[in-house]
């Protein structure tokens, strides 16, 4: 039956899991959590009993028991930057993580989550291009104030994942291509891809870029520091708002595209204009992105889930289109780019980083 691989991918609102065999996936499944029920954690860390509990659930469900696996391969979270690669998990990688020393998103569960499953049977975790991949160019690092450094987080598993599909469709290597992706969910990273790096992207979670169904991306700055100053939030109320419970869900109260688009239908205006908006800031940053590489792009490239949404990406397509062709690969290929770094691994093809 060759190498039986567990994949664990923590979103910020849901936790995808899926068991492959060898490079066949047998079955996947995504597990919602709603809003409401996430808001019943004051930590992040305190959705891990939770997200644990019906991870397993679903494994047994499908008749799939821990001690069966081979390894386990879990979405990186946020750790100090790294090169591209695969990376077993460690103590010294638990630590930061569950401190969350480098910060707090969602993906921070994925390796514990794996060990917290797998290491009662001795199952190997590891990590496969965590989202602080750090490939960006110096010049791309200043932010107008020394104090500051603009960092590289952003979906490099998926983005890298689909601009090499791009690339083999075009008759190209990755290396060889210059390309714009743009990962739509519940974060939103657009990243600027030259031979075989991403050279610039904004930083997803911290708050670059365009707002998204739940974060609120870029935003004025003097305003903000009125915000922070105003004496009325604390800090993790601020950090909420900013990640988890501003954008499209501070205005709407929803981060569901499915169900702000039946307001649209409805005739409810203010839906229409901040579905609108989400589109338009995506476009404003793929455009930028242009301008790093100077006009010659081989594809700009839409994925995630709200690639799912034609409507949504025809209006960023009617932006963007006259700068290059748009290729859309809606949805994540993250199970499989998880599940195949740890088969390379496993078949002895490549060496697992050490995290230190």
């Amino acid at each position: 039956m060759g190498f039986r691989i567990l994949v664990i991918n923590p979103g910020s609102v849901s936790t995808k899991i899926a068991y492959f065999e060898d490079e066949r996936k047998v079955w996947e499944e995504k597990l919602h959590h709603p809003i409401e029920e996430l808001r019943k954690y004051s930590k992040l860390i305190e959705q891990l009993p939770m997200r644990k509990e019906i991870i397993i659930e679903s494994m047994h469900r499908h008749g799939l028991r821990e001690v069966e696996l081979s390894a386990i391969a879990a979405r990186g979270g946020l750790l100090k930057p790294l090169i591209s690669g695969v990376y077993r998990v460690n103590r010294r990688m638990l630590d930061d993580l569950s401190s969350m020393k480098y910060g707090a998103h969602a993906s921070n569960l994925g390796a514990i989550l794996g060990v917290e499953i797998g290491q009662p049977y001795n199952v190997p975790v590891y990590i496969v291009d965590p989202v602080v991949v750090d490939e960006m160019e110096p010049i791309a690092k200043v932010s107008g104030l020394p104090e500051i450094e603009r960092k590289s987080i952003f979906h490099a598993l998926n983005q890298k994942y689909v601009a090499h599909i791009a690339a083999e469709e075009l008759g190209k290597h990755y290396e060889e291509c210059a390309f714009i992706v743009a990962h739509m969910g519940g974060g939103i990273s657009v990243g600027v891809h030259k031979d075989g790096r991403v050279v610039d992207v904004n930083n997803a979670l911290n708050g670059e870029g365009p707002f998204t169904p739940e974060r609120t991306g870029t935003l004025p700055v003097w305003q903000l520091i009125e915000l922070v100053l105003s004496g009325k939030y604390t800090r993790e109320q601020l950090w909420k708002k900013i990640v988890g419970q501003g954008g499209m869900v501070a205005y709407l109260g929803t981060n569901d595209l499915r169900e702000v688009k039946r307001r649209i239908e409805a005739g409810d205006n203010e839906a229409k204009l901040i579905y609108e908006a989400m589109a338009y800031q995506i476009a404003k940053e793929i455009a930028a992105g242009a301008a790093v590489l100077k006009g010659k792009i081989d594809a700009i490239i839409l994925t995630g889930g709200l690639a799912n949404e034609q409507d949504f990406v025809d209006l960023i397509k009617e932006r963007v289109d006259f700068l290059a062709p748009v290729k859309v690969y809606p949805g994540e290929r993250e199970m499989e780019a998880l599940a195949y770094g740890v088969l390379r691994v496993l078949r002895g093809e490549i060496d697992a980083h050490e995290y230190s």
